[in-house]
């Protein structure tokens, strides 16, 4: 029997797929759990359809992060914190305290997990992070720390 799966399942398919199984292992386990319903043309033109709509979606958000990064190209970030001789940073800036600083200047909330930095921050100037705002897209953010 041709079914759909609607979630992975192992040692069968991914999500998605046109699989063929045992009608016993179809009706008794498959669609008893609601991992899979039947390969008919109805349900097909459905998976279809909803396979356009995903890629349509992924698609416009893709677009709308490009248009993000532009935009926070021109950002800077302006961290004052409390310093110590020679202009040093007691311990190190954190991406917390940049998201914070972020959201307090231009009102914007990003994940903290999403900032890189390639080196600690433990001095006062401008550094460049990277900001990874999709898995295609990388903005890069201007920090400036200064002196509190």
């Amino acid at each position: 029997m041709k079914v759909i799966l609607l979630q992975d399942v192992k040692k069968v398919g991914k999500k998605g797929e046109i699989v063929e199984v045992s009608d016993g292992y179809a009706k008794n386990a498959l669609f008893k759990k609601g991992l899979a319903k039947e390969a008919n043309k109805a349900n097909i033109s459905e998976m279809n359809g909803r396979k356009k709509h995903d890629e349509k979606v992924a698609l416009e958000k893709l677009e709308e992060a490009k248009k993000h990064a532009k935009e926070m190209e021109d950002w800077k970030v302006v961290l004052s914190i409390k310093t110590g001789e020679g202009g040093r940073v007691f311990g190190t800036v954190s991406t917390k305290q940049i998201a914070d600083a972020v959201k307090e200047q231009y009102g914007e909330v990003l994940d903290k997990k999403k900032f890189e930095i390639s080196e600690p921050i433990k001095s006062v100037g401008t550094f460049e992070i990277s900001v990874k705002l999709h898995p295609e897209v990388v903005a890069t953010l201007r920090v400036q720390v200064k002196e509190a």
